[in-house]
């Protein structure tokens, strides 16, 4: 039986997630999430990781949220429950120590720009669009996106998008801030897996850190924030890829970092 999700060890430290359910855009069914969570499971476990790919398979959607069709014979508690596994998954996706890049080769609505989101950097086709569009189905973003999207784009541009419901291009998306990067539908996969490439050269233990420390501070004030740049910093300080980065440097080579 077809996988919903697979995943793909690449060269240099870098794994590839892909959701593969193109005839349902590759919305969130439950077995997707099974899958989903069986490869997170793997990329936690793995020593050989240092950054994440996730996109989705075909050129039509990277997500497009919740599976409609699964949902519409579920009563209002499986439906909550459902909603409540969509941001566990999305959850753990957000809770990994490595870098994550979502490579959006699609539409990502609902759910799908929700998974987005929580991913540390978002590169974007230069034709597809985005948007939490749940308040036009009666409902809202329930995993996640009221509260992912407000601080990536602001309060004010985020309650626009949620109450309008909006649509928005890849290219509005990269202007106010929820993508880093729009290139052209050919150029996509190379310019994700380039940049997974020049974050996984470096050492782990410090991207661990470097995560650690702008995810927990950017939620509290910059005095705290601070402190909790030094305790990550500290963290480095014993390692031995900090003496391989310094000995590379003074012998003017390539390090070759252990994550030890």
């Amino acid at each position: 039986m077809k996988k919903a999700v697979e995943l793909q060890q690449l060269e240099g430290y870098v794994y590839e997630i892909t959701l593969s359910r193109p005839e349902s855009a590759n919305a969130f069914s439950h077995a997707l999430m099974d899958d989903l969570n069986v490869c997170l499971d793997e990329v936690e476990a793995s020593r050989d990781v240092r950054c994440v790919i996730i996109k989705g398979i075909g050129e039509k959607a990277f997500c497009a949220g919740a599976d409609l069709k699964e949902r519409q014979g579920m009563n209002n508690q499986q439906v909550i429950e459902t909603v409540h596994r969509i941001g566990q998954c999305i959850k753990r996706v957000e809770s990994l120590e490595i870098p994550t890049i979502a490579s959006i080769n699609g539409v990502a609505f609902g759910g799908g720009l929700e998974l987005a989101l929580a991913c540390d950097i978002r590169i974007a086709r230069d034709d597809t669009n985005m948007g939490l569009t749940e308040t036009s189905l009666g409902i809202i973003p329930g995993a996640g996106g009221t509260q992912r999207l407000p601080r990536l784009v602001g309060i004010g541009k985020a309650k626009e998008m949620i109450y309008s419901a909006m649509r928005i291009s890849s290219k509005e998306a990269a202007n106010i801030g929820l993508v880093e990067r729009v290139v052209s539908a050919s150029e996509l996969l190379e310019e994700t897996r380039g940049l997974a490439r020049l974050i996984a050269k470096n050492a782990p233990i410090a991207l661990k850190q470097a995560k650690r420390a702008i995810d927990t501070g950017i939620n509290t004030d910059k005095d705290t924030g601070l402190c909790i740049e030094s305790l990550c910093y500290q963290q480095t300080i014993p390692t031995e890829d900090r003496l391989e980065g310094l000995n590379a440097f003074k012998e003017k080579r390539a390090p070759q970092y252990k994550g030890r």
